[in-house]
């Protein structure tokens, strides 16, 4: 056997043997839907009708944006980050941290509005969320964040849109 071939062979064995550990070291929510949130289901071509173009490719491609090219990375009003799909509200200003990644980031959520699943896209295991209305794809989760949670849910700014709070 050549050696190339061998030394590939070895690489590959060692990467699978490392998988299941990989799998097992990210986060593992158990999430589900809010009782009353409804399912939206539109065609590609409602969705394509509704989005710009960079946000279908964000919310119904997986796709992510450029780091430190969203504005709300840098919002600091009180407010509400809703789903630029759906509307439905997923964050307030007051689960929002600087986390220096370049995306907007948040320690936790509003409960039953993300779900979640497991993304293999870059090989590595990630856990990937989404908005429990319209399914879009809105960031992925990691262990790395603030207390309370220790998380941080690392969001495609153009996946969101930001209401203010009114002064009342």
């Amino acid at each position: 056997m050549k050696r190339r071939i061998f030394l590939g062979l070895l690489g590959i064995g060692g990467l699978a043997g490392a998988m299941p550990g990989l799998v097992s070291a990210r986060p593992k929510l158990d999430l589900a839907r809010a009782p009353g949130i409804e399912p939206l289901a539109l065609s590609e071509a409602e969705w394509r009708e509704r989005l710009s173009e960079a946000r279908f490719e964000i919310l119904r491609e997986a796709g992510t944006e450029r780091a430190f090219s969203s504005p709300l990375d840098k919002e600091t009003r009180d407010g509400e980050y809703r789903c630029a799909g759906c509307d439905l509200l997923l964050f307030t200003s007051d689960m929002k941290y600087d986390s220096g990644t370049g995306w907007p980031s948040f320690f936790t959520h509003v409960e039953g509005h993300l779900l979640t699943e497991l993304d293999l896209v870059m090989l590595i295991p990630r856990t990937e969320y989404h908005c429990a209305r319209c399914g879009g794809h809105q960031g992925h989760v990691f262990e790395d964040g603030p207390e309370p949670t220790g998380l941080r849910w690392c969001n495609n700014g153009l996946a969101l849109r930001f209401v203010p709070a009114t002064s009342g």
